[in-house]
């Protein structure tokens, strides 16, 4: 028997395209293989340097965000801090025969002036029964803060600049002391203060008052000769800070019903 085979029009009309692919695929430029991988390598790239423009504009504006909101809250440590010490006595004994007898105090200051500010620190005296004191003088709202470290209360008054010397002259004061060749013997000034309100808010204090006394009671003060009427002292709870900011010695009396 006779086998009659024959192909399909179709199979014959593929084979031709199947064929065609095969040699497109064979003679496939390889420069064009290699530009691909070279491009997504460039991608890769790029990607990798925006990142790190991302990343750099991230670093410095936090940078210019720290510098703008924090010059005035920066650490205390970050400012050049004076340290002095003064010689006084009483002021009863200028009308005595007897020598004075001085006491010393010390005290650390860190004096912006650029930001119209002196920050007092007042230790732990050591011959006087004074107390312990951060004291805040700010020259722009004209505002003096005490904060009384045993106490841990603050106190607000005015400014007081017949006693209190300008940033300038004051940094020129503790630059002498500073240097141990100046060490003046002076005199004992008080001076009595009355609580008069409690303060709820000090955020409108300025920043470095805030600093001083958030957290804390704090009081607004005012000199007891400036109160009319009487005054019952015999149930008044005072305290004492002894400190310097001219030269001379200040005795501020703080005093509480």
């Amino acid at each position: 028997m006779v086998k009659i085979a024959f192909n399909s029009p179709f199979a014959q009309k593929d084979e031709p395209k199947k064929e065609a692919a095969e040699a497109l695929v064979a003679d496939k430029d390889p420069e064009i293989a290699t530009h691909g991988g070279g491009s997504s390598s460039g991608r890769c790239l790029l990607t990798l340097l925006g990142l790190a423009f991302i990343l750099a504009g991230v670093v410095v504006g936090g940078a210019c965000i720290y510098k703008y909101f924090m010059p005035k809250t920066c650490s205390y440590f970050q400012h050049k801090v004076y340290r002095g010490e003064m010689c006084y006595f009483e002021n009863e004994n200028r009308d005595r025969a007897v020598e004075p007898y001085f006491l010393p105090i010390a005290e650390e200051a860190d004096i912006r002036e650029d930001d119209n500010i002196a920050i007092i620190d007042v230790p732990v005296p050591k011959f006087s029964d004074s107390d312990p004191a951060a004291i805040v003088h700010d020259f722009d709202r004209l505002l003096t803060a005490y904060l009384d470290l045993q106490l841990g209360n603050c106190y607000v008054i005015p400014l007081n600049t017949s006693i209190v010397m300008p940033p300038r002259n004051l940094m020129d004061l503790f630059a002498k002391l500073a240097t141990g060749s100046y060490l003046p013997q002076t005199y004992l000034v008080r001076e009595e203060m009355v609580v008069t309100e409690e303060i709820d808010n000090v955020s409108d204090l300025g920043i470095f008052i805030y600093q001083l006394c958030v957290g804390k009671e704090t009081f607004r003060l005012q000199r007891r000769d400036q109160i009319t009427g009487l005054q019952k002292r015999s149930v008044e709870n005072c305290h004492s800070i002894r400190h310097f900011e001219n030269s001379f010695v200040v005795e501020t009396k703080i005093c509480q019903q």
